[in-house]
């Protein structure tokens, strides 16, 4: 896990930073630390944190959503206690933010704070197979986007390389040196790729770096 108390993923519509996000916390709850995970995903009404609530709450992670979470009103309203995110440095905190810079205007409110804390890290949730992603142009165009609106600077890269059920370990390792290209052109870090628990084992042979994850169930409310 890194060593940082606020992890922030963005990336781009279908990037999987939502999946990254909570299976992040959920694995920062395994370890027995406290943990809250924020959804800041006010423009996208697909899959939210919210359709993750029964798995996170099971684990002991706290889910601070939109009050309209589970409703059909797709408003860009915030939950008072996302302030706790950094007011609250005895927790922590991974934020799961909507995608690319529409997205990260949910961040206004909270930049100066956690850039002022310095404890955080901010991680680019890319997909190469994903259109918007596919080539490093692309990717670079992403950040730019996101950088500029959110105000806060990218500090790793996140191989989320996938493609459902279909995905197999040539795919992850595509991803993984697709990053690393990335980020030796944006001078930043690949952290860790997202692999399914299913394929760690083969993966831990070639990938130094990983997350296990396993899919969220859509609809999975309290």
């Amino acid at each position: 896990m890194l060593n940082k108390r606020v992890v922030l993923f963005m990336g781009h519509y279908g990037s999987g930073k939502t999946f990254c996000a909570v299976n992040y916390a959920l694995a920062l709850a395994e370890k027995g630390l406290p943990v809250s995970i924020y959804d800041l995903d006010i423009v996208n009404p697909y899959f939210r944190t919210v359709d993750a609530s029964k798995t996170l709450e099971e684990a002991g992670v706290e889910l601070v959503v939109s009050p309209y979470a589970e409703t059909n009103v797709d408003i860009p309203a915030m939950n008072a206690a996302s302030y706790k995110m950094v007011d609250d440095k005895t927790r922590y905190a991974v934020l799961d933010i909507g995608g690319d810079e529409r997205g990260a205007l949910a961040l206004g409110r909270f930049y100066e704070k956690i850039n002022a804390e310095n404890n955080f890290e901010c991680l680019l949730v890319v997909n190469p197979f994903r259109p918007e992603t596919r080539d490093i142009e692309g990717a670079v165009a992403v950040k730019n986007e996101i950088e500029t609106v959110s105000r806060i600077k990218f500090t790793g890269i996140v191989n989320n390389a996938n493609l459902g059920a279909e995905t197999t370990i040539d795919d992850i390792l595509y991803g993984k040196r697709f990053c690393e290209k990335l980020g030796e052109r944006l001078n930043i870090p690949v952290k860790f790729s997202a692999v399914t628990k299913s394929l760690c084992e083969k993966a831990k042979e070639k990938i130094d770096k990983i997350l296990p994850v396993e899919p969220i169930k859509y609809g999975d409310w309290l």
